[in-house]
């Protein structure tokens, strides 16, 4: 195989430097999470404490190694989807969660120090086929 430098390639081929951000819709963006975490080679990740009492500025910034907020950064199709690191409030704008759905998924106080990788993957699929409302909603919706 040959290799070329940068500056050789341009007069070859045309090449772009800049990469289009992959568009995962929110549902398609938490499944991908649950399914990295179904590969996981860690079975048992670790949890982040008290995630509900922390200040809102200490919360966003929570992150440890080894959690589920981290197998998600691990995964190249979410980078390139667009998530920027694996802090808790990184989580919470790029698979668009509330705090309580968050802290449902991470927090000490539901798993204790670990968590089972397939426990947060399956919730995460529950929370990926959630349907607010229903059916009567969604007429409410299209009539209102």
């Amino acid at each position: 195989m040959e290799q070329y430098a940068l500056d050789q390639l341009k007069n070859i081929a045309k090449v772009s430097t800049t990469c289009k951000r992959l568009e995962l819709t929110r549902r398609e963006r938490l499944e991908r999470w649950a399914e990295s975490l179904e590969h996981s080679p860690r079975p048992f990740l670790t949890t982040l404490h008290e995630t509900e009492y922390k200040p809102i500025a200490d919360r966003l910034a929570l992150r440890d190694d080894g959690t589920p907020l981290s197998v998600a950064f691990a995964d190249p199709i979410l980078r390139a989807a667009g998530m920027e690191n694996d802090s808790y409030g990184e989580a919470k704008r790029f698979f668009e969660l509330s705090d309580e759905q968050l802290h449902d998924l991470v927090c000490f106080c539901h798993f204790g120090e670990q968590v089972s990788a397939a426990v947060i993957a399956r919730r995460l699929r529950k929370m990926a086929n959630y349907n607010p409302g229903g059916f009567f909603a969604q007429l409410r919706a299209f009539f209102g």
